[in-house]
């Protein structure tokens, strides 16, 4: 009698008996700089450093050179929030959102259209460049608003700042109430 082999099962499964270099399913390894999503990642996160650190530097290089006069205390804008927005950091008061009196801007954080948000970043980069620009800038308090910004009218050489930038066609006069809107 002839013994049974007891192992005639074969096994099988998904790798058995297949080369490890092959492997069903997945894609052959690339080169990463050969492959076009990786220059896309790149051009988007360069894209993106670049809206927050551009206005950032311009901001800080800005509160380091330029200070403002406000009868007797000095006062740095260190941040442009929008058109008619600026943070400052003054020695009495510390940290102080201030809103520019005598014009309005476009809205940059609720927007109603696409034009009004463009408009804004424009107004927001115009504002920047005036104060950058001005030999000297005086601020003048003048209270504050309800939503606890200090009110202040700002001057560059003398000049009204909310003159400017209502003849510059970046923002419209104002004086209170309700606000026109920016989108036709």
């Amino acid at each position: 009698m002839m013994a049974r082999r007891r192992n005639n099962v074969v096994r099988y499964g998904r790798d058995y008996r297949r080369s490890p270099k092959w492997k069903p399913g997945l894609p052959p390894r690339h080169n990463r700089l050969t492959d076009p999503r990786f220059y896309l990642r790149a051009v988007i996160g360069v894209a993106a450093a670049g809206l927050v650190i551009l206005p950032g530097i311009a901001d800080a290089t800005f509160s380091v050179l330029r200070p403002l006069a406000d009868e007797g205390e000095t006062c740095r804008i260190y941040q442009v929030v929008d058109g008619d927005t600026v943070r400052m950091l003054c020695s009495d008061l510390g940290n102080v959102r201030a809103r520019l009196t005598g014009f309005d801007t476009p809205e940059l954080f609720s927007p109603e259209c696409a034009a009004e948000l463009a408009a804004a970043v424009t107004a927001k980069w115009a504002l920047r460049s005036l104060l950058w620009q001005a030999d000297r800038v005086r601020i003048v308090r003048e209270g504050t608003d309800r939503y606890g910004r200090t009110l202040i009218a700002a001057y560059i050489d003398d000049a009204p700042l909310s003159r400017r930038m209502i003849a510059d066609g970046h923002a419209r006069a104002y004086g209170g109430g309700t606000r026109q809107p920016w989108c036709a």
